[in-house]
């Protein structure tokens, strides 16, 4: 049975097309057959619009989705933290790799004394941009789209003092520039950091292969963040950051809730023994909820749809 070639489904971008080659490596240095099948993704090609105003959760997986139920792809590579919590029927998580950097990281050009005063930084996420606006209340925040190197370009070619980026994306493609600055105070997105790849739910073959690369400390602290994400948003995009890391036998979990403006904010920090991880992103959500964030999360999706 090893004869069968895997498809692995991905987006044209650079940094996609790293993803897919590097899940490629892995499954044929398992001595799997695999080939690589670009396509492009309505993300990609809509750049005008911010993401949340498209209304679609999964914009980016929305076609690698379609190309694997229509059986043109086997399996396909995605960022972790673009991949809605809940796959389509028929679509099954089989692996988290070993999670690269988590941080989120401000790209500026090599002058940092507007972080005084009054700085324009651009983002296209409403979480970066709300951590962002609590921390320096006089700055203004302006959208920006694209894959990373569309990003980078955007800066270059603009007065903006920086743009606030994941530092994995940019490590992993060689993008990373001298005039960066590790914003530890950030929380990252839910998955920040991790590659996932899914499979077809009635694929064993797939999913067996895949299964093989799978890092279990990585798919744990995804989980939590996930779970986190998905019992507070209820299918509504809004400015939410976790982060899950083990530590000998604990785990410590950091979430957080900001209003879009980023005035308010609603964190959760716990510590829990290992054997506690299924239901730490739920239990930490409900304590985000009762504390204010259900009214927030209301608030948040009567603005988003003005």
């Amino acid at each position: 049975m090893m004869s069968k070639t895997i498809r692995i489904g991905t987006r044209d971008s650079e940094l996609a097309l790293w993803q897919a080659h590097t899940v490629e490596k892995q499954l044929n240095d398992l001595g799997y057959k695999t080939e690589i099948i670009a396509v492009k993704s309505q993300g990609d090609i809509i750049l005008d619009k911010p993401l949340y105003e498209l209304g679609i959760t999964g914009i980016f997986t929305k076609t690698l989705d379609v190309a694997m139920i229509n059986d043109q792809v086997d399996i396909a590579v995605h960022s972790m933290k673009d991949v809605p919590t809940a796959l389509p029927t028929g679509i099954v998580q089989s692996a988290v790799l070993e999670r690269a950097n988590t941080l989120d990281i401000l790209v500026h050009k090599g002058n940092l004394d507007f972080l005084e005063g009054n700085g324009i930084i651009a983002t296209g996420s409403l979480r970066r941009r709300a951590q962002w606006l609590h921390k320096y209340p006089k700055h203004t925040a302006v959208d920006l789209r694209g894959n990373v190197n569309t990003r980078m370009q955007k800066l270059h070619d603009n007065n903006w003092d920086g743009a606030v980026f994941a530092a994995a994306g940019l490590e992993r493609i060689n993008l990373k520039p001298a005039t960066f600055m590790d914003l530890d105070w950030m929380v990252p997105a839910p998955a920040q950091g991790a590659m996932v790849v899914v499979a077809m739910q009635n694929d064993d073959f797939c999913k067996d292969a895949v299964s093989e690369l799978n890092d279990i400390e990585a798919e744990v602290c995804t989980h939590i963040e996930r779970q986190f994400l998905r019992i507070l948003e209820g299918g509504c995009t809004a400015p939410i950051g976790a982060l899950a890391t083990f530590t000998e036998d604990t785990i410590e979990f950091k979430g957080v809730l900001f209003s879009i403006d980023g005035i308010q904010k609603i964190e959760v920090i716990k510590s829990v023994p290992l054997q506690e991880w299924k239901k730490l992103g739920f239990y930490s959500a409900q304590e985000i909820l009762n504390n204010g964030g259900t009214k927030l999360m209301t608030e948040i999706k009567n603005n988003l749809k003005k």
